[in-house]
């Protein structure tokens, strides 16, 4: 989608993010991010809070669990997707609009963290292209070994290195 406005916003975390499956198992996470922007007062030399923004995001299926899973209340977070708007009625009768983020990606910022990365498996099989013995899976064509002698293989060859 070429229209679609692309953002990417750095904050925290207001509360654990909430997992719920839909009726047809879907999975979908829901929380939202303070950002606050910080500016230096000169006039009294400090750093000043200004006025946060407060943006409900959500994700949907696997990632939706990853979400769920490894971010709490309170991580400082850098999230990238899609901005869009919804409406919806207050129980009042009221029109309003909403803006979300659907979030594309998202992980801890490391400024002020560390993390210990685990690679989720995917649905369907071993997310990596080795199996559980290191050994290239089938029908994997990119976990293929190169050939024994090619100078990008690490293996011996009679070649001598173009560089």
């Amino acid at each position: 989608m070429s229209n679609e406005t692309i953002i990417t916003v750095v904050g925290n975390l207001t509360s654990d993010p909430e997992l719920r499956f839909t009726q047809n198992g879907l999975g979908v996470v829901n929380f939202t991010i303070a950002s606050t922007p910080r500016t230096f007062d000169k006039a009294s030399n400090e750093w000043k809070d200004g006025e946060a923004l407060f943006l409900r995001c959500s994700a949907w299926r696997e990632f939706a669990e990853h979400i769920a899973g490894s971010l709490t209340k309170g991580t400082r977070v850098i999230a990238q997707g899609r901005l869009g708007q919804r409406a919806y009625e207050t129980k009042e009768g009221e029109k309003r609009r909403s803006i979300e983020l659907e979030v594309d990606s998202i992980g801890p910022d490391l400024r002020y963290a560390t993390v210990q990365v685990t690679r989720a498996p995917q649905s369907g099989g071993n997310s990596s292209p080795r199996g559980a013995q290191g050994q290239p899976q089938q029908g994997e064509p990119w976990a293929q070994s190169a050939p024994q002698g090619e100078p990008w293989s690490g293996g011996a060859s009679d070649a001598s290195t173009p560089f």
